[in-house]
């Protein structure tokens, strides 16, 4: 691995307290990244940071070792232990995991109770850990948004917020629930406020501006928009071929550790299937895999027991997978910077890796927009016969269920199930059919009714009790007239 990424400032030189300092070590850091270099400096202060930079260059470490800093240097001791001091949003699940497992790294010796909350598992757990009490709540959106609104913790003592992927969050939809849980706590005055994104577009801009305190802009703007330890290269190749090519160069390039991206959930449980069927060991990792199973999935991934990860953009932004050799571009993004976020999964911290890409007639349209972000053009290889070999049958595709707890505590029923016709036929009495043409037979069995004997007053001239009189609504009119009473 290269220290090519790295500056001349040292952590020991930023004057961090003795526990952050200590979890630093344990941590095997000695070096900033160039955000780390610009923006802990000013976070130490105590100056709210929005920050930009390339994916994997260490902005984590940046606003973690900042939020620590200053909650130890400034105590809370009115709190009640159901008011967090940090909070930390994050747009996905595994983002909101890969944050709390570096917490746990650099903060182990600062003594702060950390909480996890995310969607998909866990709800009463979770619940009661936030019950006890955490200093530092890092989670999603939606499910800190559950808890609150039950009034499980409240936001009055958050001292440091962290926006962690905020252009994601536009991305996603989250932005109305990020406003509404910046709303609820302290003014942006009384707090540490950090936002980090991979772009600082305008809409990332003026919601810094809105709820931090004069934020201080940090841009790292890379030479290119990819590093130059990603060795990039094109197929162009038919729909049919692509999984066969796919097939192929798993087998001969023996990759350590690879992700195969697609742009289509049912896309990636065919290519695991087939990718199975033909002797090589793969996982899917989508938004319908429930939630535990997810983490399972990344574990094996990121420990090596698991040599193939085949993935929707689920995984393309955030997670920092260790020593992935190869990223494969099954579907070719129709972003030209999901591209760049994609193929940053491999060649972290300075290491090297491959990036492959296949441009079928389907998505080929996204690639001269790729190669005019990215700055120049893909190195193309051809696709001779015996790379696209004849393929075993697919392997039994697994069926993972959205459970109801995906969507919190209970799943919302579909609608239009179970409904409607239980409650009786509600089309008009004209489009109704006749009971003796529906059934025929049992409407010949049905014995015939004795007919009425015929009234001697008639129905108009009955008198109708005014308890019993019916309000009839008459015809629409305008003028605000009132119905006719009869």
């Amino acid at each position: 691995m290269s220290d090519d990424h790295l500056t001349e400032k040292s952590f020991a030189g930023l004057n961090l307290p003795e526990p952050l300092l200590r979890g630093v070590q344990q941590a095997g850091f000695v070096h900033c990244t160039p955000i780390q270099a610009e923006a802990l400096p000013l976070a130490l202060e105590g100056l709210d940071v929005a920050g930009q930079a390339q994916t994997g260059t260490g902005k984590t470490a940046a606003f973690l070792l900042a939020a620590f800093n200053y909650l130890l240097i400034h105590p809370a001791p009115d709190r009640k232990p159901t008011q967090p001091r940090a909070i930390m949003l994050a747009p996905t699940r595994e983002l909101a995991v890969q944050i709390h497992k570096d917490a746990e790294v650099l903060g182990q010796y600062t003594g702060f109770k950390l909480g996890l909350v995310f969607g998909g598992t866990g709800y009463d757990t979770q619940r009661k850990m936030l019950e006890e009490g955490v200093d530092v709540l890092i989670g999603t959106p939606g499910r800190i948004i559950d808890y609150f609104k039950q009034h499980i913790f409240d936001l009055h003592a958050v001292q440091v917020m962290v926006l962690d992927e905020a252009d994601r969050m536009f991305d996603l939809g989250f932005i109305k629930d990020i406003r509404f849980l910046l709303r609820r706590m302290p003014p942006p005055a009384k707090r540490l406020s950090m936002l980090f994104s991979a772009t600082l577009s305008y809409r990332v801009t003026e919601l810094a501006y809105e709820h931090m305190n004069n934020p201080q802009f940090v841009r790292i703007e890379p030479d290119k928009r990819t590093v130059d330890g990603v060795t990039q290269l094109l197929y162009h190749t038919a729909i049919e071929e692509k999984l066969p090519l796919l097939v192929h160069l798993l087998q001969h390039r023996d990759p350590t550790r690879s992700l195969v991206f697609t742009n289509t959930k049912d896309m990636a449980e065919n290519i695991a299937a087939t990718l199975k069927g033909n002797g090589l060991n793969a996982a899917v990792l989508s938004g319908d895999v429930p939630q535990t199973s997810r983490l399972r999935i990344l574990l094996d991934f990121t420990e090596g027991r698991l040599p193939v990860l085949v993935a929707t953009d689920v995984a393309a932004r955030g997670l920092h997978i260790p020593d992935v050799s190869h990223v494969f571009n099954y579907d070719l993004p129709q972003n030209a910077e999901d591209y760049v976020h994609r193929i940053g999964r491999t060649a972290r911290a300075g290491a090297s890796g491959d990036a492959v890409s296949f441009a079928c007639e389907r998505f080929v349209f996204s690639l001269p927009e790729i190669e005019d972000y990215i700055g120049h053009k893909l190195p193309t290889a051809p696709v001779t016969p015996e790379m696209v070999p004849k393929l075993a049958p697919p392997a039994k595709r697994e069926y993972h269920p959205r459970h109801g707890a995906e969507r919190g505590r209970g799943g919302r029923p579909e609608r239009g199930r179970g409904r409607g016709r239980e409650r009786g036929d509600r089309r008009p009495e004209r489009e109704r059919p006749r009971e003796a043409e529906v059934r025929p037979q049992e409407a010949a069995r049905r014995p015939e009714r004795p007919a009425e004997a015929p009234s001697s007053t008639p129905a108009a001239s009955k008198p109708v009790p005014s308890s019993k009189r019916l309000i009839r609504p008459g015809p629409r009119r305008t003028g605000g007239d009132k119905p006719v009473i009869g």
